[in-house]
């Protein structure tokens, strides 16, 4: 394992993060914050509780979510197209490193990115409601999971994008609909049982549910189930760049 090439990668991404500290940190926090004052504020003082829990308080991780995964796959996507866009990916993919140090670099500084992001999220949370967390081990094992698992994610959207419209167009058009219709903000037996089916097929629905079952001890899908979803997602994007690397699919054109 060539743990100079990770770590030369991790921090030259992390050096760039520092550079654009505002746009990387500063404005998603406040964007979440906002949701807490809209959603928290202003729906959650005509909707009392969602089983047993104050509304205000059980959109916190769907909130948390909602950041992490945009994050996670935007950081990772334009850490590795970045290097396609100016022509230094070659110079990159002739170095001594492994598409599993390579991916290594770039998947960690885009997760690392995006777990403080989701933990200042947390801390802010603390301000605008009061907040328990029953299982804090399990809730920075799902938040640390999820980071990983989708900045493996972005890192395969930045490989595929050939510009910078299409770089967007996962997070925006795909991802985000993903997550509002995922059980950030409601719970899935709120929904008629017909559409409860329905969502049941997006994957999003077993994270944000294992996450919200770290927090208070309520999830729509069994936890063995959001693990298993987690695990495999992680596993297939592993797979997928194996695959990139391998045949050179968008990276020699």
């Amino acid at each position: 394992m060539n743990l100079i090439a990770i770590k030369a990668i991790y921090i030259f991404e992390m050096k760039r993060t520092f550079r654009t500290l505002l746009q990387s940190v500063v404005a998603p926090v406040m964007s979440t914050s906002l949701y807490f004052v809209v959603f928290g504020a202003a729906i959650g003082s005509r909707i009392d509780q969602v089983e047993g829990v104050s509304y205000g308080a059980f959109i916190v991780p769907g909130l948390i979510m909602l950041t992490v995964l945009t994050q996670s796959v935007t950081n990772a996507a334009f850490g590795i197209y970045f290097p396609k866009f100016i022509g230094t990916i070659y110079e990159l993919l002739s170095a001594p490193a492994s598409f599993l140090e390579i991916t290594a670099g770039y998947v960690l500084a885009a997760a690392t990115k995006s777990l403080a992001i989701g933990l200042i999220i947390l801390g802010t949370a603390f301000f605008f409601v009061d907040l328990q967390i029953q299982h804090p081990v399990w809730m920075l094992a799902f938040l640390v999971l999820t980071c990983l698992s989708f900045s493996l994610l972005g890192f395969i959207i930045g490989i595929w994008a050939g510009n910078f419209e299409q770089l967007q167009l996962v997070p925006l058009l795909v991802l985000q609909p993903l997550i509002f219709l995922g059980g950030a903000f409601y719970s899935v037996s709120m929904l008629p049982e017909l559409w409860q089916t329905v969502t049941y097929f997006n994957p999003v629905v077993y994270l944000v549910s294992g996450f919200r079952w770290s927090f208070y001890g309520l999830a729509d899908v069994p936890i063995g189930w959001s693990l298993l979803a987690i695990l495999g997602f992680t596993a297939a994007c592993i797979f997928i760049i194996g695959l990139i690397f391998r045949t050179g699919w968008r990276l020699r054109d």
